[in-house]
C-alpha cells in the first residue's frame, strides 16, 4: 500500500514542530499543516468524495496549496492541479475533461480574478458538485454570492482523520499537457510515479535536514510540485513559498530567512543575472554563502546565462529534462559527476533513456533522434484519452517525448529541437493549434497561423499570422487585446500580423517553416 500524502505524514510524525512552511511572516509547522490537511480530508469525505473522485485545485503558492493537495491525497482521491492564468472556458474544459466532482479556488487578486472565472467555470459544467473559494482572509465571507469558503469547510469539519490506503498503481495527480497537438490532455500519475520522482529528486539535489527550499515555481506544475514540494516534505525540509517571482523576493528569501536550494526555469535566472541592487538592499556575500545550489528546467538554459551565474553569485546551476508525463525529473546533470553545459545529464536511477528513429530502433551515439523513456516515472496513460495514449508509447513500452535529441559518447544527453510547433515561452508550453482553434472563433478572422519567434527575456514570444474575413476589419491590437480576454496570460499572442495570403502546400496544409523562416533565416 502506498499513498503520496505519506510524504507530509512521515515528516509530521518524525518532526511535527519544525518549520514546514514559511510565507511572509507567517509558519506552520508539519503538526500545524497536518491538521488543516486533516480537517479538509474530513470535509471532502462528508461531501461525499470516495477514493478515486478527481478534486481539482487552482492556487497560487500559498499555504494553502499543500494543505489541500495532501488532503485530497489523504481522502484517497485524485489532485487535479490547473494552471491559476487559465480562463473560465479553459477551466471548464478541465473540470469535465477530468470528471472533477469538486473544485477548490483560490480568491485571487484584481489583476488576476481567479475565483469569478473559476465559479464561472463550475457553473458551465455537469460533473462538478462542490465549489469551495479559498479567501486571502481565511475569516473573510465568500466575496461571490453562491460560492461556499474553504473557512466554512473546516468549521464543520474534524480534526481526527487517517489516511486512506491506496495501491502504488493507483492514480495520485492528474497532471494536464497538451503534448504535440490540440487541447490538453491529463497525464494519469500513480502514487508510486509520484512518490519514486520525490525520492529521486531528494537524492539528486543531496537535500540536507536544515535545507530550505525557496519555491517560486507554480506548485500546479510537475517542476515546483515534485522536485520542491515533495521532495522537501519527504526530507523534512521548510518550504518558502513565494506566489510571484521577483529577484528581490528570492534574494529576501536567502538573506533573511536562510534559503539554500532554489529552482527556476531560465527566464529568472535571467532576471537574477541582471539584477541591480541600486538600493543597496542585500548582502551579496551573505546570499552567495547561503544559497547552495540552483536547479534549471522548464526550457534549455543558455550557457551565457549559466556561466554569468556562476560568476556573479558563485551558484553551480544542475540542469535536468523531463515532462508532465514523466513526473517530471528523467534526466539529471548529477552533482558527483561533471557538468556539461548544455547537456540535461545522465539519466536518473531506475530510468532508461534512449535515442531512436521512426521505427523506435536505437540511433547509433551522436546521431539525433526522438528521446524515448521508460522506467518508475512514466505515467500510467492519458485520462480517458487510449488513442493519445497509444500513439505515446507507439506499441512499445518506451514513452516517445515527440522531443529530439542525441546522445555522446560519455553518455551525456543533449535536446536539440523541440516537438515540431511547440512553443516554450517563459517556461509554459504553449501550443498553437489550441490558440488557432480560440483566434478562428473571433468575428473577423479567417485563418491564422501561430509560431513561436524568438525573445530575449520570454525565450520564445507568441506570434499569429491573420487572414480577415472579406468585409471584416480588426487591427492587431484589437486582436491583442481580444485574445488577453479569451485565454491565459501565458497564452495569448503578443504579436499579431494582418495578411492577404499565407505560404501553402497545394493541399491547403500552411507552412508554418516558410514563416519562421522569414523571422530567423532557418527553416523551422
Amino acid at each position: 500500500m502506498l499513498n503520496l500524502a505519506s510524504v507530509l505524514d512521515y515528516s509530521c510524525a518524525e518532526n511535527p514542530e519544525k518549520t514546514a512552511i514559511i510565507f511572509g511572516e507567517q509558519k506552520l509547522s508539519f503538526s500545524a499543516l497536518d491538521g488543516y490537511c486533516r480537517k479538509i480530508a474530513n470535509g471532502l469525505v462528508a461531501a461525499g468524495i470516495k477514493p478515486g473522485d478527481k478534486v481539482a485545485l487552482s492556487c497560487l503558492n500559498l499555504p494553502y496549496f499543500p494543505m489541500i493537495y495532501y488532503a485530497i491525497l489523504k481522502a484517497g482521491a485524485v489532485v487535479v492541479p490547473l494552471n491559476v492564468m487559465l480562463k473560465a472556458r479553459e477551466i471548464a474544459y478541465h473540470l469535465e475533461d477530468s470528471d472533477a466532482k469538486a473544485y477548490f479556488c483560490f480568491e485571487g487578486t484584481e489583476q488576476l480574478p481567479m475565483a469569478a472565472e473559476g465559479f464561472k467555470a463550475f457553473q458551465l459544467t455537469t460533473s462538478c458538485e462542490h465549489f469551495w473559494l479559498m479567501t486571502a482572509d481565511p475569516a473573510a465571507a465568500s466575496p461571490i454570492a453562491g460560492a461556499k469558503t474553504l473557512g466554512q469547510l473546516l468549521a464543520t469539519s474534524g480534526g481526527d482523520f487517517e489516511t486512506v490506503q491506496t495501491s502504488p498503481d493507483d492514480t495520485a495527480v492528474i497532471l494536464y499537457t497538451s503534448g504535440t497537438t490540440g487541447f490538453p490532455k491529463g497525464a494519469e500519475l500513480s502514487h508510486s510515479n509520484m512518490v519514486m520522482n520525490a525520492v529521486a529528486s531528494r537524492d539528486l539535489l543531496r537535500l540536507d535536514y536544515n535545507d530550505i527550499m525557496i519555491i517560486t515555481l507554480p506548485l500546479f506544475h510537475s517542476f515546483g510540485q515534485t522536485v520542491q514540494m515533495n521532495a522537501g516534505f519527504l526530507h523534512q525540509n521548510t518550504l518558502i513559498l513565494i506566489p510571484r517571482f521577483t529577484p528581490e523576493a528570492i534574494f529576501t528569501a536567502i538573506q533573511e530567512q536562510g534559503g539554500t536550494v532554489f529552482a527556476g526555469v531560465p527566464t529568472m535566472y535571467w532576471g537574477l543575472l541582471n539584477y541591480e541592487d541600486k538600493e543597496n538592499r542585500f548582502d551579496f556575500d551573505k546570499i552567495t554563502k547561503t544559497l547552495r545550489i540552483g536547479v534549471s528546467g522548464g526550457a534549455s538554459l543558455p550557457i551565457e546565462i549559466i556561466n554569468g551565474i556562476q560568476e556573479k553569485y558563485g551558484l553551480p546551476i544542475y540542469e535536468g529534462y523531463g515532462l508532465s508525463e514523466t513526473c517530471p525529473v528523467a534526466t539529471f546533470n548529477q552533482p558527483h559527476k561533471p557538468r556539461k553545459p548544455g547537456s540535461i545529464g545522465f539519466p536518473i536511477w531506475g530510468i532508461e533513456v534512449r535515442v531512436v528513429n521512426d521505427q523506435s530502433v536505437e540511433v547509433p551515439v551522436g546521431e539525433v533522434g526522438e528521446i524515448a523513456i521508460r522506467g518508475h516515472n512514466i505515467m500510467k496513460g492519458y485520462y480517458n484519452k487510449p488513442e493519445a495514449t497509444a500513439a505515446a508509447f507507439k506499441n512499445t513500452s518506451w514513452f516517445h517525448t515527440g522531443d529530439l535529441g542525441r546522445m555522446d559518447e560519455d553518455g551525456y544527453f543533449y535536446i536539440v529541437d523541440r516537438v515540431k510547433d511547440m512553443i516554450i515561452r517563459g517556461g509554459y508550453n504553449v501550443y498553437p493549434r489550441e490558440i488557432e482553434e480560440v483566434l478562428l472563433t473571433h468575428p473577423a478572422v479567417s485563418l491564422v497561423a501561430v509560431i513561436g519567434v524568438p525573445d530575449e527575456h520570454y525565450g520564445e514570444e507568441i506570434k499569429a499570422y491573420i487572414i480577415l474575413k472579406d468585409g471584416q476589419s480588426a487591427t492587431p491590437e484589437e486582436i491583442i487585446a481580444w485574445s488577453k480576454e479569451q485565454m491565459a496570460a501565458y497564452k495569448y499572442p503578443r504579436l499579431v500580423e494582418i495578411r492577404e495570403t499565407l505560404p501553402m502546400t497545394a493541399t491547403g496544409k500552411i507552412l508554418k517553416k516558410n514563416l519562421k523562416k522569414e523571422i530567423t533565416g532557418q527553416a523551422g
